[in-house]
């Protein structure tokens, strides 16, 4: 509990005009009417209300001595962070040689009478390279592959899968060479032969070969129906795809891969056949912030003393960027000067600076007087007059560039053959700079720590100062025997999920950037021999597979739509677990659970069954239907496609 603050002078309005009362009856008797009508009593109030309002603005300073106290111990405010969207660029067709997205290119959502547009920037190039079919397969589950070098020239026709396809088989696809981060259009010349599914919802998954394992794709649109007619598909191929050989021809493999259809939804009854193939790329995909960037400011001529300040032209610096580095003029040159954490570890001749991100304030190392008169620099002092530049910073961010899934559609730097943009998914990450409430808080966190990382805690707060748009951070042993000892910080990032609830799986591991970040600021803090290891956690992919009674007045599509949202929100790391804040680590997925989460859901009479079976979501595979599925104590629950089948209520 706080300590009680008490006021500086308690009196309020109604306390100094009875004070003041009580004086006239002391020093001047002959004043006996005290009513309110009278022009003295009059004035009186109006003493007493100017003198309520200063003893208000008495009473806040402990609240500026407890910021000032904050400021000695070295506490700055943290500035907001930028939101990320993953951008696509699509062509207006496709393209004979590269076409190339400079970094900084901006973009930004459609602006309105209401709201202003949001503008987002490229961080860094992007390449659109032409790609176009090669070699075309087939592969039954567990079989050979079979080459069908006649799809390339449409001489014939065979079938992509098992005359009777079962979940497994594959139709390979292999470009002309790898294709990180693009979106690929696959023309089809389909016969109408794959009888039996839902052509809305085909059991097909498109993946990619990335030289170790297969990963999945994005489907952006599929005219064919699930292989059932003429059409084109178009994939958004991961980041990691890589050429490989497969069946000895080298190529960028795609593949189109038969799966176990959802509850409720048709299988094959036979094969599609496919006559004529052929591939090209339509777009690309490239991160994108929301941020502006800034390059070669002069901010001022340096005075040759000890302690300078100096303010850049735009603040706040947004967080989680680059060391920041400076450069001052030197002869024919520039040295750069980087950012310290502390000038307390630096000497006289080291070129270092901190800046206070928040406003933009950039000080050199301080000179301290010592007790015989001489003077301590703790950092290098830049020459006189000599110009200090900053070669390239970012400004902005915040909550406000956490925009919805395909608001950013407006292209404001013209490139050549690019049509139109957008984000598919929604930005992420923009956090609003940290506010001066927030800071008293952290304040006394800060001075426990001391900046140094000895216990759990201390490793998940300093872990969360160098990346503050990460959403989870858990410290936990690292194990028992050779692993004894050390210590493992689990980071999960932060993660939009789609207009049906579901977060991607490659969206809840944390970029190499981040943990690198993370491991480095601990490495400066963490104590001498402390072994730590900075990972994601493991994710155990959970199924459920319930069957629902809707109430006699519910729709049945409505109630399946509104319990696979309940599911995917329940089991979730980030807004997961039955307070919503995210799935406990290690805490067991319990089908009584489940059934609770469901019972409460409108429009639902009564929850039949409920199965859960532990998935793997990378391979997809399943194990055996189960009442709990348990969890290890590094690890947190994540929904991989459940299934809902609803009866109609009587």
């Amino acid at each position: 509990m706080a300590l009680p603050v008490p006021d500086l002078d308690d009196r309020r309005f109604q306390d100094l005009v009875d004070d003041a009362k009580r004086l006239v009856q002391q020093r001047c008797p002959q004043w006996t009417d005290h009513n309110v009508s009278d022009p003295g009593v009059t004035l009186i109030e109006t003493f007493a209300y100017m003198v309520d309002q200063l003893l208000y603005r008495l009473n806040r300073v402990p609240d500026r001595l407890y910021v000032k106290f904050l400021e000695l111990i070295g506490t700055t405010l943290f500035p907001p962070t930028a939101a990320t969207a993953q951008v696509t660029f699509w062509l207006s067709a496709a393209q004979d040689d590269d076409v190339r997205v400079p970094a900084g290119t901006e973009v930004c959502t459609l602006r309105t009478e209401d709201d202003e547009s949001v503008n987002f920037e490229t961080v860094r190039d992007l390449t659109i390279p032409p790609r176009s079919l090669r070699h075309v397969a087939t592969q039954p589950d567990g079989g050979e592959v079979h080459g069908r070098p006649e799809a390339l020239v449409g001489e014939g026709e065979f079938a992509c899968f098992t005359a009777h396809p079962v979940p497994g088989d594959a139709l390979l696809l292999g470009l002309s060479d790898a294709a990180p981060n693009c979106a690929i259009a696959l023309r089809f010349d389909c016969s109408v032969q794959g009888v039996g599914v839902d052509p809305l919802f085909p059991p097909l998954v498109w993946e990619a070969w990335t030289g170790t394992a297969w990963s999945r794709c994005d489907l952006d649109r599929d005219e064919t129906g699930g292989l059932n007619r003429a059409g084109d598909v178009i994939v958004h191929v991961p980041g990691t795809h890589a050429a490989s050989l497969i069946d000895g021809q080298r190529a960028g493999w795609l593949r189109c891969r038969v799966v176990a259809a959802e509850a409720g939804f048709p299988f094959y009854g036979a094969s599609p056949t496919v006559h004529k193939l052929s591939a090209f790329t339509i777009g690309a995909t490239v991160p994108a912030t929301h941020a502006e960037t800034v390059t070669d400011e002069i901010i001022g001529i340096s005075e040759g003393v000890p302690g300078q300040s100096f303010a850049l032209a735009r603040a706040p610096v947004v967080a989680g960027d680059a060391q920041f580095a400076v450069e001052v003029a030197a002869g024919h040159g520039w040295d750069a000067w980087t950012e310290t954490s502390s000038f307390a570890r630096c000497g006289p001749d080291d070129h270092v600076l901190r800046i206070d991100r928040t406003s933009g304030t950039i000080t050199f190392g301080p000179a301290v007087r010592e007790p015989d008169g001489a003077f301590t620099h703790y950092g290098a002092v830049p020459p006189k007059a000599a110009p200090i530049r900053v070669r390239s910073y970012r400004t902005g961010g915040g909550s406000a560039g956490n925009v919805s899934a395909r608001a950013i559609n407006v292209l404001r730097t013209s490139i050549p053959f690019v049509d139109r943009v957008e984000n598919r998914r929604p930005a992420t990450g923009g956090i609003a700079g940290e506010t001066i409430e927030q800071a008293k808080v952290r304040g006394p966190l800060l001075l426990r720590t001391r900046d140094r990382a000895i216990t759990p805690g201390d490793y998940e707060y300093l872990a969360r100062e160098a990346a503050p748009d990460v959403a989870r951070v858990h410290c936990v042993p690292a194990g028992d025997g050779a692993d004894a000892g050390g210590l493992r910080l689990l980071v999960v990032p932060a993660a939009a999920a789609d207009e049906t609830g579901r977060v991607r799986f490659e969206d809840l591991v944390p970029s190499d950037d981040v943990l690198e970040r993370i491991t480095r600021y601990l490495d400066e803090r963490r104590a001498v021999g402390a072994r730590l290891l900075v990972e994601p956690p493991f994710y155990q992919g959970v199924t459920v597979v319930t069957q629902l009674t809707a109430l006699a007045r519910a729709r049945v599509e409505d109630v399946r739509a509104a319990a696979l949202a309940a599911l995917y929100r329940y089991l979730d790391p980030l807004t997961g677990g039955m307070d919503g804040n995210g799935w406990t680590f290690g805490r067991a997925v319990r089908s009584g659970e489940v059934y609770s989460v469901l019972q409460r859901l409108p429009g639902i009479e009564v929850v039949d069954d409920v199965r859960l079976f532990a998935a793997d979501p990378l391979t997809g595979q399943r194990g055996d239907a189960v009442q709990r599925i348990p969890l290890d104590r590094h690890a947190l629950a994540f929904s991989f496609e459940h299934q809902v089948r609803v009866s109609a209520g009587v």
